[in-house]
């Protein structure tokens, strides 16, 4: 057994470890991991072409089986921005809404916001509207009718 090859191993799990500490996402583990099994063989005394032959085996072996998988459960987490918190809200029509002059004002949650209907029919001043969708700095909105808001007060 050469301690030499035995060290360089662990200064390799070291390495890879200290920049998947350093880096932001997955990116050398597979290859630490590859570099333990390695270091683990080389206490046996094997050749240094099998150690290496283990080492690209284990860290291509991780890197394959597991990235999809912690990809799936890192990249799952999406965060609502507040625009998007905004799709589906309930706005008043603050200034009335005309498409063919491009004109229409809606407040929603305190803020103002420009506006458009989703069908281009006008809105006019004080009606609520439901929040379709957000286009640049616009929200394409449709008018609620009298009976949402009177299936809602049944509801309460």
């Amino acid at each position: 057994m050469d301690i030499r090859v035995s060290l360089f191993w662990l200064a390799l799990v070291v390495l890879f470890a200290v920049i998947e500490g350093v880096t932001p996402q997955l990116v050398s583990i597979w290859f630490a991991g590859g570099a333990l099994v390695a270091l683990v063989v080389s206490l046996f005394g094997v050749d240094v072409w099998i150690e290496i032959v283990v080492f690209v085996a284990v860290s291509a072996l991780l890197l394959i089986l597991t990235r999809p998988i912690v990809k799936r459960r890192f990249n799952s987490k999406t965060i609502r921005t507040n625009a998007d918190a905004a799709i589906g809200g309930t706005a008043v029509v603050t200034r009335p809404i005309d498409n063919t002059e491009g004109v229409g004002l809606v407040k929603l949650g305190g803020q103002i916001w420009s506006a458009r209907s989703s069908d281009g029919s006008k809105i006019p001043e004080g009606r609520e509207v439901t929040v379709d969708r957000i286009e640049g700095v616009k929200l394409i909105v449709t008018e609620k009718s009298p009976e949402d808001g009177r299936m809602a007060e049944k509801e309460e």
